[in-house]
């Protein structure tokens, strides 16, 4: 069977920092847009703890709610006093985020290898199809697949189910792409091979026992291994 590759969207895809040079503006009034990589690290982390949690309480909502409530968090820890509408065009901003540089040309490469390139994300369908369409990458897609679909959100093992499921494919042929550890974690306990793309070099991997089958600095050099 052909090999299928399943691309994380937000981190491995899309540069979720591409919001820090509106925080800059939106934090120069304050004298602080210093500030902004911080918060943009923390408004990230947040989102995805707040999925997590939600999770692991079967109290599902679609990712931008997760999205919106860790702005707020945010907003509040570090005191930055935003007002609605600062938060409502930083949200706008969120799906417009930029791809990274390798990405184009990497699924490009793949393309002619003949290799099936799918998205898979914690974001709803239409949150992800606007986001890729605007980075100008959807039509390099074979499909998206999104958990919103089944509710869940990664790692739990029935997204990952549910992926080979809308792919019918095979675990030995179905491959997650992810600079997220935990997404790859989850994909090997779910019998699925994994790619760590370690886009931070000084960025550890999670010491659970559970490794990637391969680890590469960017989409370029994956390209290269898998192709």
């Amino acid at each position: 069977m052909t090999k299928v590759l399943a691309f994380d969207v937000y981190g491995t895809l899309i540069d979720t920092h591409g919001v820090v040079a509106e925080l800059e503006l939106r934090l120069a009034g304050q004298d602080r847009s210093d500030l902004a990589p911080a918060f943009s690290r923390r408004w990230r982390d947040k989102q995805l703890e707040y999925s997590f949690r939600r999770g692991l309480m079967g109290a599902y909502v679609d990712f931008s709610h997760c999205t919106r409530e860790a702005l707020e968090f945010t907003d509040r820890a570090l005191h930055t006093r935003f007002s609605e509408t600062d938060k409502e065009h930083l949200m706008g901003v969120y799906t417009r985020l930029p791809a990274f540089g390798d990405v184009s040309t990497a699924l490009d490469r793949l393309a002619e290898a003949g290799i099936r390139c799918v998205a898979f994300s914690n974001g709803s369908r239409e949150a992800v199809e606007g986001l890729l369409k605007q980075a100008g990458i959807l039509e390099r897609f074979e499909t998206v697949v999104s958990v919103d679909e089944i509710k869940r959100f990664k790692p739990d093992p029935a997204v990952y189910a549910h992926l080979r499921y809308r792919l019918e494919s095979e675990p030995g042929d179905t491959w997650l792409i992810s600079s997220n550890p935990f997404d790859v974690i989850g994909a090997r306990h779910a019998g699925l091979h994994a790619a760590w793309v370690r886009r931070t070099p000084d960025t550890p991997f999670d010491p659970w026992g559970v490794e990637p089958d391969i680890t590469v600095p960017d989409l370029d050099t994956l390209a290269e291994r898998l192709s």
